[in-house]
């Protein structure tokens, strides 16, 4: 059972059915006007949260950062439509549409609350035993709509004239960040071909014509005066030399591909939140009876 530490966890958060399927946001809690209990939760529903409908909380458990009930999710959007007045309460026949709609019985859950000695309604605390049963003498509940009851605070013990205690309730906003997720910007893998000049330096050989002398001998006297004594001529020899020759082909170097990674980065960001503040105002009394400013 949710207790009233738990409510300013349940508000404006998550609901989920037994199966792990997300209802809605849940928009307010309801008091039992007679035991101060939360009794009721109101949950925000539909594409834009215009809906709302309204589940027992008794047997509603936090799970996480969420709230979970023990009813389906289509079993609480056709809940039946209830209107609370003014002063945030749940009449008696809305109530009871309610309870028939969860199939909670009101009368048996009525005489278990005014059990002599076990029931809530004889108890009179928070801490009393047992299942919530009716709301109150009047079968009328009240409501929390930020976390702060509107409705019956006499039974919660705010706001109201004591005889021997005056308590009143502080209150202050909590700044809640979250984040979310944009597009900003684009990155484009794109191929192109440039030229660039390359140099490289080859040997290349080549033939050259050069003299050789070689004297007469006994070896090669007889090739040498085979010709005539005297005469002209003219011998020929070709020469070879090579040259460089440039030709490319293709060549895979390596893959490139494009790929994105999350970078993790802190930034500090600020708000305004509200709290209230009490301080104590002494009035001080003249010998004629006449009070005079307030002293703080």
């Amino acid at each position: 059972m949710i207790t009233q530490e738990q409510i300013p966890a349940v508000l404006e958060h998550p609901v989920y059915d037994a199966e792990g399927s997300k209802i809605g946001e849940a928009s307010h809690v309801f008091y039992d006007d007679a035991t101060g209990r939360p009794e009721w939760v109101s949950i925000k529903t539909g594409f834009f949260g215009t809906n709302e409908s309204f589940v027992p909380i008794r047997e509603a458990v936090m799970v996480e950062d969420h709230l979970e009930v023990p009813y389906p999710k289509d079993k609480v959007k056709e809940a039946p439509n209830v209107d609370v007045d003014g002063g945030g309460h749940l009449s008696e026949s809305e109530e009871v549409r309610l309870y028939e709609h969860y199939g909670i019985a009101w009368d048996d859950a009525w005489q278990q609350a005014n059990r002599p000695g076990h029931g809530w309604a004889h108890a009179g605390t928070a801490e009393a035993a047992g299942t919530v049963g009716a709301a109150g003498a009047a079968g009328t509940t009240g409501a929390a709509g930020t976390g702060r009851a509107t409705g019956a605070a006499g039974a919660m013990g705010r706001d109201t004239d004591m005889p021997e205690d005056i308590a009143v309730t502080r209150s202050e906003e909590h700044m809640r960040v979250a984040t979310e997720r944009y597009e900003s910007g684009r990155a484009r893998l794109r191929k192109y071909v440039v030229t660039e000049e390359v140099q490289q330096t080859v040997p290349l050989r080549h033939e050259e014509a050069r003299v050789v002398r070689e004297p007469i001998t006994e070896a090669n006297r007889d090739e040498a005066m085979s010709g005539p004594e005297f005469r002209e001529a003219e011998h020929e020899v070709t020469l070879h030399a090579e040259r460089a020759v440039v030709q490319t082909e293709a060549v895979p170097m390596e893959r490139v591909r494009l790929s994105t990674e999350e970078v993790m980065e802190n930034e500090t960001v600020s708000g305004q939140v509200r709290k209230e503040q009490v301080v104590i105002d002494d009035v001080a009394v003249d010998d004629d009876e006449e009070r005079g400013r307030p002293r703080r």
